[in-house]
């Protein structure tokens, strides 16, 4: 009897630890497919452009570009913020503004690379996405981490 009660806490045990297991490679596998993150927004004299990967962030303002590290913890937010929205509809999301239409605002447009496949989002007003992309918007505006010199 404790023979049988012995094996079948070992291979309770063992079970616990397959699945913690699981799902610590179900949770990299996941962050690992939001590849690259691409926010561009443009007017007629502006052209700004930021690009978040998970080991650096390079922003460039009318041609000039600056490049920063992304620190694990920086990348682990906005991946999981991407991985949070359905990436096949971001293109059919609507803009709550339009002052992009006459140059009011920036038109601006995320892109988001995931599994080798890239979103594009519809465009909104720089300062004013769709709610479902606010919290992704606002976490890649703010330039994070240590600059260092491009070429």
């Amino acid at each position: 009897m404790s023979i049988i009660l012995i094996t079948s806490t070992i291979c309770c045990a063992n079970q616990n630890k397959k699945d913690n297991n699981e799902t610590k490679t179900t949770k990299n596998d996941k962050q690992k497919k939001i590849e690259k993150i691409q926010l561009t927004e443009i007017t007629r004299g502006i052209h700004r452009n930021s690009i978040f990967t998970p080991t650096f962030k390079i922003t460039v303002l009318n041609g000039d570009s600056t490049k920063y590290t992304t620190n694990p913890s920086e990348w682990d937010n906005i991946s999981r913020q991407a991985e949070a929205l359905d990436l096949s509809k971001i293109s059919e999301l609507q803009s709550p503004t339009t002052g992009r239409y006459s140059d009011q605002a920036l038109s601006s447009t995320l892109l988001i690379t995931s599994g080798g496949t890239t979103y594009t989002s519809a465009t909104f007003d720089a300062g004013n996405p769709p709610k479902e992309l606010e919290a992704l918007y606002y976490t890649i505006r703010q330039p994070k981490g240590k600059k260092k010199k491009t070429p």
